[in-house]
């Protein structure tokens, strides 16, 4: 098994920061891949980010591109969510994920954290 501890979230003004971060514990031999995903009242839980933990690449929903940027600390075994110029639509509840495979669907994905709010207010 492989525990997720998020922290980072909170209520900011629109255009404001905040930095997520996930670690990563237990059976981490196992992910090949971590990312986040978010849920805003009413909605489906929705694609944010991910990080391959070898290569490093990347990938990330069209809304947040040039907003948002993931990292990861392989020594850590954390993952970050650095984001920026954050919009009231950003608001949501966000999951730290990690699996074998990247995935932009919770399919792929077979860990999850216990999720971080973040509210941004205008």
């Amino acid at each position: 098994q492989v525990q997720l501890v998020e922290s980072g979230g909170g209520l900011v003004h629109t255009g404001g920061s905040l930095r997520l971060s996930c670690a990563a514990s237990g059976r981490t031999f196992s992910i090949s891949a971590m990312g986040w995903f978010r849920q805003a009242p009413g909605k489906e839980r929705e694609f944010v980010a991910a990080i391959s933990w070898s290569g490093g690449s990347t990938y990330y929903k069209d809304s947040v591109k040039g907003r948002f940027t993931i990292s990861r600390d392989n020594a850590k075994n954390t993952v970050y969510l650095q984001m920026n110029s954050l919009k009231p639509e950003d608001t949501a509840v966000y999951y730290c994920a990690a699996g074998p495979v990247v995935g932009t669907t919770s399919g792929p994905w077979n860990y999850w954290g216990q999720g971080t709010q973040v509210t941004v207010f205008s």
